[in-house]
């Protein structure tokens, strides 16, 4: 599997593990097709068609796992990777 490039700049990475409002938002931003992706659900209907819709509970369940997650990035490898690119 190729290595998806993560566009989010160091130092926005940076501040969202530091809990900065602006750099939370961004990294939400970032993940927010992928997010509502993950939370699109089928649901088949009485006729046999299948309906697709957002859970909208199971999206706000991956939006709070993810900034819970994100003051655990570890930090330090991801600036090592960096500097060596």
């Amino acid at each position: 599997m190729k290595e998806q490039e993560c566009t989010l700049e160091l130092h926005t990475i940076e501040a969202a593990v530091a809990g900065e409002t602006w750099a939370l938002e961004e990294v939400l931003e970032y993940y927010g097709d992928y997010i509502e992706k993950m939370s699109t659900l089928n649901e088949e209907q009485p006729d046999g068609s299948v309906k697709k819709y957002v859970d909208e509970d199971l999206k706000q369940e991956i939006i709070l796992k993810l900034l819970e997650e994100i003051p655990k990035f570890p930090l330090e490898e991801a600036k090592k990777q960096a500097a060596e690119e």
